[in-house]
């Protein structure tokens, strides 16, 4: 058979032989089969549903899209499947880079000459000859296996999905990052393709290593590190790469993966793409979202992403995407459609439809099955999505997020995802958060983890807080001192009395006023009697001076309220709180922070209370 030549734009393709046509040499391999990865790990969950896809599938012809996100592996399972078929002696293996459909045309139109597809020169186009290629995939009895990578446009792709075989004897697998419903039309099966397992994801870090004789960098961080690159196969290729090249220890490099001062670019660098992959990871993982950007409804993927990149990776529920807060931004951060300067409204019915078209090009997940974690995507994009956010937008991004956040509160949603989604946002946003007014969110959180009876969570938690207030806003600030009596608080309720005690004392010295008049010195409070009747003597004193409504007053009243009740009487703290509520109501209104936290705080007291009444009652 001759060298075939190919010239020319696929709607005018020109293909010539250079020589005389030999016979067919079977098998034959058409296409660039990507090489194996080190460490190559066989993945035997995704196997399996890759090969149930095939015994439980009725058309003749046998098709699986092993669709996922970037850096998960699809393309190397493909490839897998690719050499195996090699190895079994399939007649013909066919790898098809599907990223653009002329390709698709034009491999298709090469095929037809190489397998000397009877009539083919008496095409005139690229499509006609692939035409024919397709037909002889349909009728001929020699086996056959063709591979389409990355195919980026399956409506474009429906007229070049190879046909039934008349005889059974074909198999397609193609990859995507697309979730769209055309690709499982025609018969074809979708299999989803997730990252490594943890077991999976340990086993190649350690195989990776072992296999350059570098086994001395294994040590007992090596499964906190591949959890921390989100058992990503790409990440942990070229993290092993560099570990390899720097001669890094995985504890160390799990050191500067969690510094907030590293990137991902230089974490991750391209040099360490050992398996030829072609990019950084950061650019793999955002490959699709300029295409989405341009996608309806026009203009919302980037600004949308970057909003999700600053909740919790697990999920947040999709209500948030129909709040005010995330609209009023959308519509702000909207990219102008091209030939208009208009700022185009955007809806909840568009937020929405923002969350599946970046869920159709794998750049997040949208499962409503997944209730309150419905909205999720992956770590390492989220970091790089973050990486690439101007920083002139992230304090609109925070305050956003803040205000998103505040809606869902309001609304009763499950208060453990909204704890995490917390903690994601204040770990990027920092003091941004108090800055945009914020940081009510973070008391929310610590009220929550008292009322949820995590005591020793609570302690640290509020420690966190009352420092970054007082470094912020100041020591005698009114938001420190609420900061340091819910410390105070949360020592009482974890049974450390002599902390609590200490905190009070504390903040008193910094009220001159109060303490004058109470004529107790600090050393003259030991125990709860003490704490009582200070606190009383400096409610008195609070009042008289400042009012019954001032913040001040009704703060030493919750104090006053949480001494009751750890000093066992009960009603009193119950009534001495809800006077606070009361006033707060009157002054703040019900839907306050303070007045919600308030409320929450009684319900807990009356919670408890019944509680106790019922469990003397059943002892008796």
């Amino acid at each position: 058979m001759g060298a075939v030549a190919v010239s020319g734009h696929v709607d005018h393709l020109t293909i010539t032989h250079a020589g005389p046509q030999g016979p067919v040499q079977w098998p034959l391999r058409l296409g660039s089969v990507p090489a194996l990865a080190s460490a190559f790990q066989q993945r035997p969950e995704v196997r399996n549903a890759i090969d149930q896809a095939v015994t439980g599938h009725t058309a003749v012809v046998l098709t699986q899209v092993l669709s996922g996100g970037g850096g998960v592996g699809k393309t190397q399972l493909a490839s897998a499947y690719a050499h195996q078929a090699l190895v079994e002696g399939v007649d013909l293996v066919v790898w098809v880079d599907a990223s653009e459909t002329d390709q698709v045309i034009a491999r298709y139109a090469v095929a037809a000459h190489i397998v000397d597809v009877p009539n083919a020169l008496a095409g005139r186009t690229g499509e006609q000859h692939a035409r024919a290629f397709l037909q002889w995939l349909a009728t001929t009895k020699r086996s056959w296996l063709v591979i389409l990578d990355d195919i980026t446009d399956p409506d474009a792709m429906q007229p070049w999905w190879p046909p039934s075989s008349a005889w059974g004897c074909g198999r397609v697998v193609a990859t995507t990052r697309r979730q769209d419903a055309a690709l499982s039309g025609g018969g074809r099966a979708v299999v989803d393709v997730d990252t490594y397992s943890p077991q999976e994801a340990h086993t190649y870090l350690r195989a990776r290593l072992r296999a350059a004789r570098a086994e001395h960098l294994l040590d007992a961080q090596t499964q906190a590190l591949a959890e921390a690159l989100g058992n990503l196969p790409l990440a942990l290729s070229h993290a092993a790469a560099y570990m390899i090249n720097e001669d890094v220890p995985c504890a160390d490099y799990l050191l500067r993966f969690n510094s907030s001062a590293a990137k991902l670019d230089d974490l991750l660098p391209r040099h360490a793409d050992t398996e030829g992959y072609g990019r950084h990871v950061a650019a793999a993982l955002l490959l699709s979202l300029n295409v989405a950007q341009a996608c309806e409804p026009v203009g919302l993927a980037i600004p949308a992403l970057r909003l999700a990149a600053v909740l919790d990776p697990a999920g947040h529920p999709r209500d948030l995407w129909g709040g005010q807060a995330v609209i009023n931004y959308l519509t702000a951060h909207r990219t102008p459609i091209p030939g208009s300067d208009a700022l185009i409204p955007v809806d909840a019915t568009q937020a929405k439809a923002t969350l599946r078209l970046l869920h159709r090009y794998s750049l997040l997940t949208d499962d409503a099955q997944a209730g309150f974690r419905a909205v999720k995507l992956h770590a390492l994009t989220a970091r790089a999505v973050r990486e690439h956010t101007p920083s002139g937008e992230q304090r609109e991004i925070v305050r956003t997020a803040a205000e998103a956040l505040t809606e869902l509160w309001n609304k009763g949603v499950e208060r453990a995802v909204l704890h995490t989604n917390v903690d994601s946002l204040n770990d990027f946003a920092g003091d941004m958060l108090w800055e945009v007014e914020g940081h009510h969110l973070l008391r929310w959180v610590g009220h929550s983890l008292r009322a949820r009876g995590l005591a020793s969570a609570a302690v640290p938690y509020w420690q966190r807080v009352a420092d970054t207030s007082e470094r912020l806003l100041g020591r005698t600030d009114r938001k420190t001192l609420l900061a340091r009596r819910e410390l105070a608080m949360a020592y009482l309720s974890a049974g450390r009395t002599k902390d609590a005690f200490a905190v009070f004392q504390e903040d008193y010295a910094y009220d001159a006023e109060a303490l004058a008049d109470t004529g107790l010195k600090k050393d003259q409070a030991g125990d709860s009697a003490d704490l009582l009747r200070l606190l009383e003597d400096t409610l008195a004193v609070r009042e008289r001076l400042l009012g019954p409504t001032a913040p001040e007053t009704l703060s030493c009243r919750v104090q006053l309220s949480f001494a009751y009740w750890n000093a066992d009487k009960q009603p009193q703290a119950i009534s001495m709180l809800k006077l606070v509520l009361k006033h707060q109501n009157e002054e703040l209104g019900i839907h306050h922070p303070d007045s919600m936290a308030t409320a929450l705080r009684l319900n807990e007291l009356r919670t408890e209370r019944k509680r106790r009444w019922w469990e003397t009652s059943a002892g008796s």
